[in-house]
């Protein structure tokens, strides 16, 4: 069975990694670099940090594809010329048109990072995180026109815990990924697989982060959704404790709610120099104790403890 693999990052190279250990034919990778890169900095990037995924390529002598575009005519034309048999999709940008859809002879396939049709959108390691969820799980689904609606072929739940961040979250999911693509494409090579069609009324989505959501806000959200908030936009974005004029970054494994002191929320009504810690009131009379905090800003961020220590309580 001949595979073409589009996608990036971690997704990416565990789905590299998946199908070479089962000995399955990759015919070339299309990293989603190519599209959003011009060739001069994609060399410049390749040369000096390249990414996991190039290194793969490399190390497995796989066809890096050189191509503007999943739609384009010079892409198309490669997967006719080698007669594809699995187009595999691991986090890609880019709308990808029914007439690319259409040429391998099996399938066109996506792995998207929830349990359909629940969190379809960009990013729902940080989204399920951020909604408090106990569950997530991957789905790999067949591709259409329209992003993360495509029928059902094969999903593994994923268990999420009190602790995990989006980054755990995700190291876990694309492993995951890894340790399926083998009997996903074994059963697409057989024909025994029956794709299922989503059930678009339970369907959830989610768009982008936007840079306003980094800001935390005490007056509106629990001690439960702060903490869930500062653990889900790691490792994307750091989040921001506003205090006067400074803003301190939490360090999402270091949380802790405790009992409150009847404060505003908002306020820093605890301290420890020594420890970089900080405790804000919440609602409901709950604070959240935050060790290893750091101050934002390049030329404060070395004296966070005197800046801690100066800090007057409420």
């Amino acid at each position: 069975m001949k595979i073409v693999i589009l996608g990036q990052g971690d997704m990416l190279s565990n789905l590299i990694e998946g199908i070479h250990s089962a000995n399955y034919d990759i015919v070339g990778v299309l990293r989603y670099e190519r599209i959003i890169y011009s060739p001069l900095k994609l060399k410049l990037i390749d040369f000096f940090k390249p990414s996991n995924a190039l290194t793969l390529i490399k190390k497995y002598k796989i066809k890096d594809i050189e191509c503007k575009s999943a739609n384009s005519k010079e892409f198309q034309n490669l997967l006719i010329k080698e007669n594809v048999d699995v187009l595999l999709l691991g986090t890609w940008g880019e709308k990808i048109s029914k007439k690319t859809i259409d040429i391998p002879t099996i399938a066109s396939v996506n792995v998207h990072p929830s349990l359909l049709p629940k969190y379809r959108g960009p990013n729902p390691y940080l989204q399920n995180i951020w909604h408090q969820e106990k569950i997530s799980g991957i789905t790999f689904h067949l591709l259409d026109e329209t992003f993360d609606t495509g029928a059902i072929i094969a999903q593994k739940e994923i268990k999420i815990y009190p602790d995990d961040t989006a980054k755990d979250l995700k190291a876990r999911t694309v492993f995951t990924a890894k340790e399926m693509v083998s009997s996903v494409l074994k059963g697409l090579y057989s024909g025994l697989i029956i794709p299922i069609e989503q059930d678009n009324k339970k369907a959830t989505y989610f768009k982008n982060i936007h840079q306003e959501d980094i800001m935390l806000d005490f007056n509106k959200e629990t001690a439960e959704e702060i903490c869930a908030h500062i653990k889900a936009f790691h490792p994307w974005l750091p989040c921001y404790v506003t205090v006067k004029n400074d803003f301190y970054i939490p360090n999402p494994y270091q949380l802790e709610i405790i009992e409150g002191k009847n404060k505003k929320p908002g306020n820093v009504i605890d301290k420890d120099p020594k420890k970089k810690s900080i405790t804000v009131q919440c609602l409901e009379n709950k604070a959240i104790k935050m060790n290893n905090v750091k101050i934002y800003g390049i030329l404060k961020k070395p004296f966070t403890k005197l800046f801690i220590k100066r800090l007057k309580l409420a």
